[in-house]
């Protein structure tokens, strides 16, 4: 799958993923008046809206980019519909031939990482069936578990030939309480990353490893260092735009041959109609204005690189 992602970053010139994390207050009225006179104003009718809310995006962006992130978090706050809802994104996004990046940092040990590995990138068991859960084609992963926590997530990375990304450095302003402390002279973050780069020579693609990895793009200088310290690690980048993070701020994350990173933003883009810049388009072309902002971002990045 890193394969693929890389093939479709090449094809349209795009290392950008657009992050489709929908809050109710993201979706225009029309919308929502739709999905609750079909539905109440219940679950039901919340997840209709923001399923309906991201189809509308997926139409608009998809032959821009190469993937999608969506975050687990904004379809699970509306219970059962709305995980019905991000599966439903996902096989969309598949359907338009993205790659699919579920963000949902889970990490645990033993048969828990398994079962999460599983439900989210492999197949579950049921009598003598099998059968594919959420079916991402990556994940995000919380490494602060140690090799217990990760190797149930590599396995299914093997035999699907699907990818992770491990958290590293993440764009958060108190990401630092914890990352930046010193051990041995050297930040977590950096030990983390020699991790990642030893994991990810077990599940090599043609140059890049199914393992990546997650640095934010809030921090340019630390990026410096953690791309040398993991070269076949393709690192997926949150932090861009609504979070400060510059075009200029992301060359230090890309390596010689231009690949290596694919930069994330997610309301920059979802929500671009409510920004001043796009205010042009109103609410009923919301779907228009988020694909002008995905058209100005990677223009944005392909100038800086």
């Amino acid at each position: 799958m890193i394969n693929k992602l890389i093939a479709g970053i090449q094809k349209k010139n795009a290392p950008v993923v657009v992050g489709l994390d929908p809050m109710l207050n993201y979706v225009p009225g029309k919308i929502k008046d739709a999905a609750f006179e079909e539905f109440g104003e219940t679950l039901e009718g919340a997840a209709e809206a923001i399923w309906q809310f991201n189809k509308g995006i997926i139409d608009a962006i998809y032959d821009l980019v190469p993937a999608v992130k969506p975050q687990i978090a904004m379809y699970e706050q509306f219970g059962i519909p709305g995980m019905v809802a991000f599966k439903k994104t996902v096989d969309y996004c598949k359907e338009k031939g993205l790659v699919v990046i579920g963000d949902i940092k889970r990490g645990d040990i033993g048969s828990t990482s398994a079962a999460y590995a599983a439900g989210h990138l492999g197949k579950v068991a049921v009598g003598s069936k099998s059968y594919y859960g959420f079916d991402e084609d990556f994940i995000t992963v919380n490494p602060y578990f140690g090799i217990d926590g990760v190797k149930p997530f590599i396995d299914v990375c093997k035999e699907e030939k699907k990818g992770i990304f491990l958290l590293v450095k993440t764009s958060n302003p108190s990401s630092g309480e914890f990352q930046d402390q010193k051990i041995d002279g050297k930040p977590l973050y950096e030990l983390v990353g020699r991790k990642v780069a030893e994991w990810g020579e077990e599940c090599m693609g043609d140059a890049y490893s199914y393992v990546g990895c997650v640095v934010g793009a809030t921090y340019p200088e630390m990026g410096k260092v953690l791309r040398k310290i993991m070269p076949k690690s393709y690192i997926l980048v949150p932090g861009y735009g609504a979070q400060g993070g510059t075009a200029k701020d992301l060359v230090p994350y890309f390596n010689e041959d231009g690949l290596g990173a694919i930069v994330n933003s997610s309301r920059g883009i979802i929500a671009a109609y409510k920004n001043d810049t796009y205010a042009k388009f109103g609410e009923e072309n919301y779907a228009e204005a988020s694909r002008k902002a995905a058209e100005d971002m990677i223009a944005d990045i392909r100038g800086c690189l």
